[in-house]
């Protein structure tokens, strides 16, 4: 290491690279006593950050992040050593390799275990790093999608550690995730390319982290974003998903479920699309398409009249055959709501042999409550 260390800091360029590359070598290994034994390298690898050489700085980035990865002893020193300033700087970079490079690096930073507490308040969020990594999640001509996906997944995880997501908010994050998730939906039916999940999955993610913060009401100036536009450009994705990549919809569907939960614009917006059919073909892969049913019908009659009629109701008597408690006590939930606010369904629900599909849970334990609840509802509206 000693040696090593000697020809990183030589004044001759090819020695230096070669040392960085054997350093590079020895970050990937997953022993912790050799990441910790690459420790007095590290500062030197943090000052040809700010050098001239792209290539060379890459090289770093990608060594400083591996051994991060290993070794809390590595990020401790790390951070003293002025790891974030420098990164901060990397950012502000032309070159999408090292862009790309610092994205994977920060990334390991970020999910550090001791992040949310130690890293994250003090160093991430004072740094300008959020407002670098949001610029360049714009969408535009200038957008590069390998850049993107590295920095979607570093806002990620800087969203789950609910540090501080107001703050995010107010950086114009919900805004700019919106205008990304727009242009997602136009990439999609634009291009066959199967790597735009890649892109879309942590876009999601960090949208439904982020909802839950403050009303959603609240957000719309914040998110300069028409209500249907999102819920337009969502079921597009989710169309996508259904043909090309099936383990993406639950995420989607999470995001409908918050985007619907507090907020009777975008209820609306579901109802004007005409959406609900769409949307209950999606009910065999998750039970979140009738959280957000329930979410839509306890916004009150005006929204149970729109629900009704249509295929809801054949479609919750079909659930009502299965055996899955937690879908069926969902399904009750839903039924519930709308025989008090649409009394029609009731006399719909009467004449499909409804009571007759609800004996075949009458017995469970977990369903009884409910199953009676709604029983009497039925018998005396």
């Amino acid at each position: 290491m000693r040696t090593l260390v000697g020809l990183l800091t030589s004044n001759h360029a090819l020695l230096q690279l070669e040392a960085a590359r054997c350093l590079h070598e020895l970050s990937h290994s997953e022993q912790s006593v050799v990441a910790e034994a690459c420790l007095p390298a590290t500062s030197y690898l943090l000052t040809y950050l700010s050098g001239h050489s792209s290539d060379f700085i890459e090289l770093c980035l990608y060594t400083l992040g591996n051994l991060i990865v290993e070794s809390e002893t590595v990020r401790r020193q790390l951070l003293p050593q002025g790891i974030i300033p420098a990164l901060a700087v990397c950012i502000q970079s032309p070159h999408v390799a090292v862009l790309e490079a610092l994205g994977y690096a920060l990334s390991q930073l970020l999910q550090a275990k001791e992040a949310p507490e130690k890293i994250i308040p003090s160093s991430i969020l004072a740094s300008t790093l959020p407002q670098h990594m949001l610029q360049l999640l714009q969408p535009g001509p200038k957008l590069n999608a390998g850049v993107a996906v590295e920095f979607a997944w570093c806002l990620h995880y800087i969203i789950c550690s609910q540090v501080n997501n107001a703050l995010l908010i107010t950086y114009g994050a919900l805004s700019t995730l919106g205008l990304l998730l727009l242009d997602l939906a136009g990439a999609v039916q634009r291009t066959e390319d199967a790597g735009l999940e890649l892109l879309a999955c942590p876009v999601l993610r960090c949208l439904s982290n982020l909802l839950p913060e403050a009303a959603v009401e609240t957000m719309g100036g914040q998110m300069q974003l028409r209500d249907e536009r999102v819920v337009a450009a969502l079921f597009i994705l989710l169309q996508f998903f259904l043909q090309k990549q099936p383990s993406l919809l639950p995420e989607g569907l999470w995001l409908l479920n918050n985007l619907t939960a507090n907020s009777p614009s975008f209820c609306t917006s579901l109802l004007s699309l005409d959406l609900i059919e769409p949307l209950l073909q999606l009910l065999p892969v998750s039970n979140v398409v009738l959280t957000v049913l329930c979410n839509v019908a306890e916004k009150g009659p005006a929204y149970c009249q729109q629900l009704w009629p249509g295929p809801l109701l054949s479609s919750l008597l079909h659930i009502l055959a299965f055996s899955d408690t937690e879908v069926v006590a969902q399904s009750l939930e839903l039924l519930q709501l709308l025989f008090l606010y649409q009394p029609e369904a009731v006399q719909a629900f009467l004449q499909q042999s409804g009571l007759q599909a609800l004996e075949r849970h009458q017995e469970e334990a977990q369903l009884q409550d409910r199953v009676y609840a709604l029983r009497q509802t039925a018998l005396h509206r």
